[in-house]
């Protein structure tokens, strides 16, 4: 369903998100970076954020589970964009910083501690880890996109199997597209 959104809409969605301000947000993350650390931008849509960070002096590596929108995040960004999804990744320990930015707001909520324990698993201890949700309590569905809404104690109780895992900061944005006036949960987590 969500998967069939981003494939018949990856233009439209392209367009709408590639030139966003994020630079306040990228801040909250980078400060906890090395220069040179290698990031992974998770679900990375337009490549809107893995472009930044490569621009920034970091190791990309991006992938996103619709194959339309990872055509254009190559072609934005240069870098070999992978098509996959949070259930694909196996890697261990290999990442500073991963960012998940409006991505994993669409990872069923049964399914969601497991894919965030496949994430915490490939950051390295010490590493970051910035993730955003559309703000509430809930799960729902708009025009054809399953979104897993987070509070900030549904953030804490999605996190509780993962001991490792602390929550550095929480705070709310308001979306920074033009016209649009969603509440997000923005968190920074870090891996003991």
């Amino acid at each position: 369903m969500t998967l069939k959104y981003y494939q018949d809409n990856a233009q439209t969605f392209f367009d709408g998100t590639v030139n966003v301000d994020m630079s306040s947000l990228y801040e909250a993350f980078t400060r906890h970076l090395a220069p040179g650390a290698r990031v992974l931008d998770a679900g990375c849509g337009s490549g809107r954020d893995a472009k930044a960070f490569q621009e920034m002096g970091y190791q990309v590596e991006a992938f996103d589970a619709s194959s339309a929108m990872v055509e254009l995040a190559r072609e934005h960004t240069g870098l070999p964009v992978k098509v996959m999804s949070f259930a694909d990744v196996d890697r261990k320990e290999e990442f500073d910083g991963i960012w998940c930015c409006a991505s994993l707001l669409h990872v069923p909520a049964v399914e969601l501690p497991g894919v965030m324990r496949r994430l915490a698993d490939a950051l390295k201890p010490g590493g970051v880890w910035y993730v955003s949700f559309k703000y509430g309590d809930g799960e729902r569905e708009v025009d054809g996109r399953r979104f897993t809404d987070m509070d900030e104690v549904r953030l804490q109780g999605t996190l509780k199997a993962l001991a490792f895992i602390n929550i550095e900061s929480v705070w709310k944005t308001r979306d920074k597209r033009p016209g649009r006036e969603e509440v997000w949960l923005n968190g920074v987590l870090q891996k003991k």
